[in-house]
């Protein structure tokens, strides 16, 4: 990379931070900057996931990092929100992959699954030797999850499912599958299954062409007449509020990982716009136009600190509610993406090379940005907290 990173703070943010939450960043910090970095633009060229990374992540104890016992680091919501700044700060595609297999399996085991699947599943998945996977999304249903087609039926003392799963983060990668679907002989109630990707009639496939999240898997999967027993039931999961739950918590750590990926972008643009110069040989970061970019940057970023350090605060205390989680993702998506675009003029034409990490996190946040709940659906969550009136 041309240009190493140097930390953001503005407002000595890290006052802000116990001891213990600067050593969980920046240990994380130190690990991005040895592994991923030096890989991370070949991997997004070749559209490569960093297989290799699994393992030492797990390690490190970044999955499940938020969840106590089953071998889980126990981190607060402050410290896990940490973490992920620092992953995104690598890729969004990497911080995707923790984000899945922590907050969209991990949680929903955790939190709705019996004692014999926790033992089971939570202490290899936060090993890394078990990847698994988040089947919500539909090919026709991404804002409105309520509209699924997957269907689930009891057959003696199993379930056989029916359905198609898109947009799945590590599907073809994934040991097992939490899938949701309605269950017919329960008023087709939403419930969660636990689904091994190597049972009969399940089949994962890659999307590829992606613009974006080049260093992440995305599939599609294709559940025909799949049996499972019904021990795989999720026993705790119980209508479309089970995924909304799982989901709060992927973008908790959503919100703190696009500043992670703004911070990349401002970080880069402020030392190139040292280094450059135009103009009477004078570096461009004299000229005003150049400085008003970099003003609105560290503005918004430190703001985006704040909102979600505060959130985190709330999350620790049991007082988070998802309409805080969804003004952070909303806000801090949004700033980093503007954060990108600016950067990139900063760069001019080196801004869409890939010696430089801007377009690359430019590319990945248009899909941060609408995936987790887009934009849309998140300003209508705060609309109706305010107005009490639902709009959607």
């Amino acid at each position: 990379m041309a240009i190493k990173f140097k930390g953001v703070d503005f407002i000595e943010f890290d006052t802000l931070l116990t001891d213990d939450e600067r050593l969980v960043r920046d240990t994380a910090r130190k690990f991005i900057e040895d592994n991923l970095i030096p890989i991370i633009e070949e991997c997004n060229r070749a559209g490569r996931f960093p297989r290799e990374l699994v393992k030492p992540m797990g390690d490190l104890g970044f999955f499940g990092a938020s969840l106590k016992g089953y071998g889980c680091a126990g981190m607060s919501n402050v410290e896990y929100g940490l973490v992920t700044q620092e992953l995104e700060r690598g890729d969004s595609g990497v911080r995707s992959f923790v984000s899945v297999q922590s907050a969209l399996v991990m949680y929903p085991i955790y939190a709705f699954g019996s004692d014999e699947q926790k033992q089971t599943w939570l202490p290899a998945l936060q090993k890394g030797e078990k990847l698994g996977c988040f089947g919500l999304t539909e090919p026709d249903f991404g804002s409105n999850p309520g509209g699924m087609r997957t269907r689930a039926r009891k057959v003696g003392n199993e379930y056989v499912l029916n359905g198609e799963k898109m947009w799945i983060t590590s599907g073809t990668i994934a040991d097992v599958a939490i899938i949701w679907a309605k269950v017919e002989n329960e008023d087709n109630k939403i419930r969660g299954f636990l689904v091994e990707t190597n049972r009969p009639g399940f089949k994962a496939e890659d999307i590829h062409g992606k613009w974006s999240l080049r260093a992440s898997v995305t599939s599609g999967l294709s559940l025909q007449d799949v049996r499972v027993p019904e021990s795989n039931l999720l026993p705790g999961s119980g209508g479309l509020k089970s995924p909304l739950m799982c989901l709060n918590q992927a973008r908790y750590g959503i919100a703190w990982g696009a500043i992670g990926a703004a911070m990349a972008c401002y970080d880069c643009a402020l030392q190139y716009s040292l280094l450059r110069k135009q103009f009477r040989d004078q570096p461009i970061a004299s000229h005003q136009l150049v400085q008003e970019k970099l003003s609105w940057m560290i503005t918004e970023i430190t703001k985006a600190q704040l909102l979600v350090l505060q959130v985190g605060r709330l999350k620790d205390q049991g007082k988070a509610e998802h309409y805080h989680i969804s003004m952070a993702k909303r806000n801090n998506v949004w700033m980093a993406l503007e954060c990108a675009r600016l950067s990139r003029d900063i760069l001019g034409a080196n801004g869409v090379a890939d010696d430089y990490p801007i377009m690359r996190h430019m590319m990945n946040l248009e899909s941060v940005k609408t995936y987790e709940g887009t934009q849309d659906i998140h300003t209508l969550i705060i609309g109706a907290r305010v107005t009490g009136i639902d709009a959607f």
